[in-house]
């Protein structure tokens, strides 16, 4: 099946449309500062953890199925997606009484994988290798109802960008935005809307080194494959830059920013004691990154911290309480 096409950007007008869409669907969610004070930067949190399903991804799934017929909808929908997608979709389709398949990798936690039952979803389990293949290929094999692609579909994208709108709308001197990055939807979504309104502004992704392919393309200037290790930061993260999605991401995304699994336990930690907030690994990613002092001669300013989701197991959430690395 044939990707979408994606140019350099995702037009401002698009976004506007998505916001209409969306309506009062989704929460605006709030921007507050970070509670810990850093010399010649100030930090804000933009908590989509605060969304109906904990996560920013209820935006995207939201405004495809509003640009969706209801021939196209007649058999439902289906995705792939390691949780929070596919709790997005399952909502969405919830509202619209129609069915919602959901394929997951199979190290998928078991927190998403009740959230999704719960909100009517239906999940099938793959292995991490047919779950890539499924997002490469937009389609499964004896899959019923209409492929919505969790990253690559620009209305995905367009209702991501909504998260951006509301960023310059609240802060206008914004000078850095921090987002994790798994495959680029939330990413190209916001910097597209960013950009738009504060040029000047820079966007960074934030990647975990046990699964960084943003960085590596960056470095060799073209879509790339990098070793891939699963862990708890399931939220972001993948093994290759996904080809749709390199016009994009190349364009609008100013670098892409590393941090370590110990730095995002230290900042689900950090976050959780100073703003009484619960961030899943990637999520709280962004706060390692705009703490680092690895990239204090970056980032400066205004920064804000997109907090993708709040969607943690227990048992990892407690033992970055007590300063592990969840296992």
């Amino acid at each position: 099946m044939d990707s979408p096409t994606l140019t350099d950007n995702i037009p401002f007008q698009t976004i506007l449309a998505a916001k209409e869409n969306l309506g009062e669907s989704v929460i605006r969610t709030p921007l507050v500062p970070l509670n810990v004070n850093v010399p010649g930067k100030k930090v804000f949190l933009k908590l989509e953890n605060l969304q109906p399903i904990g996560s920013f991804k209820i935006r995207g799934a939201g405004n495809a199925l509003a640009n969706l017929s209801q021939d196209e909808l007649k058999d439902g929908v289906y995705t792939a997606s390691a949780g929070n997608f596919a709790q997005g979709l399952a909502w969405n389709a919830r509202k619209r009484g129609i069915p919602c398949d959901i394929i997951v990798p199979n190290h998928a936690p078991l927190t998403k994988l009740e959230a999704i039952e719960r909100l009517g979803g239906n999940s099938l389990k793959v292995p991490f290798e047919k779950w890539w293949e499924v997002l490469q290929t937009h389609h499964y094999d004896g899959m019923k109802g209409k492929f919505v692609h969790p990253v690559c579909d620009p209305a995905v994208i367009a209702g991501n960008g909504t998260i951006g709108l509301e960023i310059v709308e609240d802060l206008p001197d914004v000078d850095v935005v921090i987002c994790p990055y798994g495959g680029g939807g939330l990413i190209s979504g916001v910097a597209s809307a960013v950009r738009s309104r504060r040029p000047r502004a820079q966007v960074y992704a934030c990647e975990v080194n046990t699964a960084s392919p943003l960085k590596l393309s960056f470095d060799l200037g073209k879509p790339s494959t990098c070793d891939y290790t699963a862990s708890f930061v399931d939220g972001m993260g993948g093994k290759s830059v996904l080809e749709a999605m390199w016009p994009l991401v190349s364009h609008l995304v100013d670098d892409s920013l590393v941090v370590t699994l110990q730095e995002v336990a230290d900042a689900v930690k950090l976050i959780a004691e100073r703003n009484h907030v619960i961030a899943e690994g990637a999520g709280a990613a962004t706060v390692a990154a705009a703490m680092s002092p690895k990239f204090a001669n970056r980032l400066g300013g205004n920064i804000v911290c997109v907090i993708s989701g709040g969607n943690i197991d227990t048992n990892k959430l407690v033992q970055a309480l007590e300063g592990k690395i969840p296992q």
